[in-house]
């Protein structure tokens, strides 16, 4: 298949502006495209990895993507998809964030070599830029009523929209025209939400090169679906809040459990958007899911992927083995002091003197039994398990083996009461 063909099948293809010229661009040179990332946190999302790794495809079929890291952009804020108006981040914040955000991008890119993916940042040609040279060369070519029409700001007219974010769109077009003159980018790929900015770029660069309207576009606008689940709900979202790139702020055993908890429903359309797998591959993965869903292998197969493409596959042994250990009836003292972390990282935790001590003694000093009598029982009755093993002996000491990595201790009492012992 071609690279478009081949999105198609994916399922990947929202909107583009010309499909023809795109076609034919696309099958007979090396496109430089690009999609900018706003710093807008200390991390990129889940959400941001479907155009990361659309950039990734593009690469692989031989193309030049530029990653834009928006240190300009994030001082105003995207009103796009938004209800309200964005806090404001100081600038020290932004080129914090900024700097962050490339180092995520160069793990998903290759930035080798002169052929290679390219980062820029639109704070080097915005933030030179006078408020006369933006409002007299720039401004200019912008009717209100163009821009009124647009979805992003269309929708932010009843609840308020400063001046401020109603420039985004503005300073965003300039960022395609910019990249368009300096590194002829003809494309420009991003969410369903930025094809109203996207579409501006376009007509800003038609009018700042002088290009008649009854002229084919020299440039390429194209965006891919917002990622939603079957039940319409936002992809990406946890009661914990967002899944995070950053594996400090999401583990790759939290990162690798969020997908392998994917519903049946969306496991295949998650796979054909996610990951590099073949289409006969994923049509092998959908008869599974049909046929033996209580498998899962589609959903072990989507994490196995994707944590790999994200965290590495050290990272995914790691969130395999934790699984294993949790789920699978696997050695929970064959664990790192790593994947304990990572794998017990919110349960309640208790710092013990680094000696021997006894279990009675240690359940109630950690507040896992209320009390002696209560311990005695709880061991009694078999409800007490020291890293996996149930124990039913009274006398029973906790030793330096019965620590892991001689730094933890895993209790359970009952089926699902976890506890963490510190050393």
């Amino acid at each position: 298949m071609t690279l478009l063909e081949d999105l198609k099948f994916r399922g990947l293809v929202n909107q583009m502006t010309d499909e023809e010229g795109l076609t034919e661009l696309l099958e007979n040179e090396s496109v430089t495209l690009y999609c900018g990332f706003d710093p807008t946190g200390d991390s990129l999302h889940i959400g941001h990895l479907l155009t990361i790794l659309m950039l990734r495809r593009f690469q692989q079929a031989g193309h030049k993507p530029l990653a834009l890291v928006g240190g300009a952009t994030g001082l105003i804020g995207d009103p796009s998809g938004k209800k309200a108006e964005r806090t404001l981040n100081e600038q020290n914040v932004v080129e914090e964030f900024s700097n962050k955000i490339k180092g995520q991008l160069s793990r998903f890119l290759d930035f080798g070599g002169t052929d290679g993916a390219k980062l820029v940042n639109n704070y080097d040609w915005i933030g030179t830029m006078s408020v006369i040279d933006f409002l007299r060369d720039v401004g200019k070519h912008f009717g209100l009523n163009y821009m009124l029409a647009k979805d992003s700001v269309e929708s932010r007219i009843s609840s308020g929209i400063s001046f401020t974010e109603f420039s985004y769109m503005i300073l965003q077009s300039y960022d395609f025209y910019e990249l368009y003159k300096k590194e002829g980018c003809k494309l420009q790929i991003g969410g369903s939400d930025q094809w109203g900015n996207i579409t501006a770029g376009l007509e800003l660069i038609r009018k700042m090169s002088g290009v008649e309207e009854d002229e084919r576009p020299k440039a390429f606008g194209f965006t891919i679906p917002l990622v939603t689940k079957a039940d319409g709900t936002k992809f990406g979202k946890t009661e914990g809040g967002a899944v995070w790139l950053d594996a400090e702020k999401t583990s790759p055993y939290e990162f690798y459990q969020f997908l392998i908890n994917t519903e049946d429903q969306d496991v295949i359309k998650f796979t054909k958007y996610f990951t590099f797998l073949s289409k006969d591959e994923i049509e092998s993965l959908e008869v599974e899911v049909a046929e033996r869903p209580h498998e899962r292998l589609a959903q072990k197969r989507l994490a196995q992927e994707l944590t790999k493409i994200v965290h590495g596959e050290a990272a995914l042994n790691q969130a395999e083995n934790i699984s294993a250990a949790l789920f699978g009836g696997g050695d929970l003292k064959g664990l790192t002091a790593d994947e304990v972390l990572q794998g017990f990282k919110d349960v309640p935790s208790y710092s013990a003197n680094d000696g021997d001590i006894g279990l009675i003694e240690l359940l109630v000093n950690a507040g896992i039994s209320p009390s002696k009598r209560q311990a005695r029982e709880d061991i009694k009755n078999g409800a007490v398990y020291v890293n996996g093993d149930r124990i039913q002996d009274l006398e029973k000491t906790i030793t330096e083996e019965d620590k892991i990595d001689g730094k933890f201790t895993i209790i359970r009492r009952g089926k699902k009461k976890f506890f963490l012992i510190r050393y």
